[in-house]
């Protein structure tokens, strides 16, 4: 084998539970032992050398190594065939307009969220339905949590060292969903991102936590929506005034009577984007009055165009429910999605 981490000798599973959480190697849960054979099967699913530098984080200039990936994607859980996505997902967090050392570095306390698209979905059994947003399943659950050791191992992005967040949110441990192209008929987020259908994809987001919301009293699209807006308008109040990001995650019954009355992804953006603002002296009505400072009138939305608005379509068959997951910060840092496997504009 061609790998050029050093190599431990433990004598036991419990013994190397131990050794890695003695040295803050771990999130505090078990880890699966990245053995030589374990982290090499990843590197040969995508036929990547163990010594290909997938980038290089800017600000503390720390090197991003394929092996250095692979062996954080084998503590977590993962599979050889879910390594593709954290690759992937590793180069579009590196690229300079998703602003990786501010995301994971701020009091802010943002987790990065992967939305999965494209047919890898079904090859690694992501679930998109029921529980889209919790533990859904073992690849989503796995591919997130190597995202955050990843962060924590290579970059030091720790409680405390790195990361300084004043409260963090549970995506910090696992922050993974599956678009369910399967059961609507809108295009997918990442074809409305200009990725062709039949490639697979991930787009990573610095995102605050969830915020659920329910309507369980209309058909009106409208009406739906304005729930989704007015919990928008609420995290503008109580959060961050600033545009940004924003994603919607829209389940079966929602999306239902929103499609059975023609309405399609782009009619959600261009409404949301015309309903979600306020005014900043509404900033006085949530205790935040002395910030207002004479400039009451002056509108902000919470998209800056109805394109900044991320729709996914997942969750469970049933149930009047949606979810509303703010940017971490405006658009200090912008998604980005990217082929996985592929090279779009080639």
């Amino acid at each position: 084998m061609s790998l050029h981490s050093e190599k431990i000798e433990l004598e036991s599973f419990e013994e190397t539970q131990e050794y890695y959480h003695s040295r803050g190697w771990t999130d505090g849960f078990p880890i699966v032992p990245p053995t030589p054979e374990a982290v090499q099967a990843c590197l040969d699913w995508t036929h990547t050398p163990a010594n290909e530098i997938i980038g290089i984080e800017p600000v503390r200039e720390r090197t991003i190594s394929a092996e250095k990936l692979a062996i954080s994607a084998v503590m977590a859980g993962c599979l050889p065939m879910h390594f593709p996505v954290v690759l992937t997902a590793w180069t579009a967090m590196l690229k300079e307009e998703f602003l990786l050392h501010g995301a994971t570095a701020s009091t802010g306390g943002c987790a990065i969220l992967l939305v999965l698209n494209g047919p890898i979905r079904n090859e690694i059994n992501c679930e998109s339905e029921f529980n889209v947003l919790g533990s859904s399943d073992r690849a989503s659950s796995a591919i997130g949590r190597a995202i955050r050791l990843g962060l924590m191992n290579i970059l030091d992005i720790k409680p405390g060292a790195i990361d300084r967040s004043t409260l963090g949110n549970p995506g910090k441990i696992s922050f993974c969903i599956a678009e369910h192209e399967e059961g609507t008929t809108w295009e997918s987020l990442a074809v409305s991102r200009g990725i062709p259908p039949e490639v697979s994809a991930v787009t990573v987001f610095s995102a605050s936590s969830p915020r659920q919301i329910m309507n369980e009293w209309t058909k009106n699209p409208e009406e739906i929506l304005d729930t989704y807006a007015s919990e928008m308008k609420a995290n503008m109040r109580s959060y961050s005034i600033w545009s940004g990001n924003y994603t919607v995650v829209i389940p079966k019954q929602h999306r239902d009577h929103l499609q059975n009355v023609g309405w399609t992804k782009n009619d959600v953006c261009n409404y949301l984007f015309d309903k979600a603002r306020i005014k900043r002296s509404e900033w006085a009505d949530v205790g935040k009055g002395s910030v207002v400072r004479g400039k009451g009138d002056t509108v902000y939305r919470a998209l800056e165009s109805p394109e900044h608005l991320l729709v996914v379509a997942a969750g469970g068959p049933a149930g009047g429910f949606g979810a509303i997951i703010p940017p971490w910060l405006g658009l200090k840092s912008q998604a980005v999605t990217l082929a996985i496997g592929a090279c779009v504009d080639c």
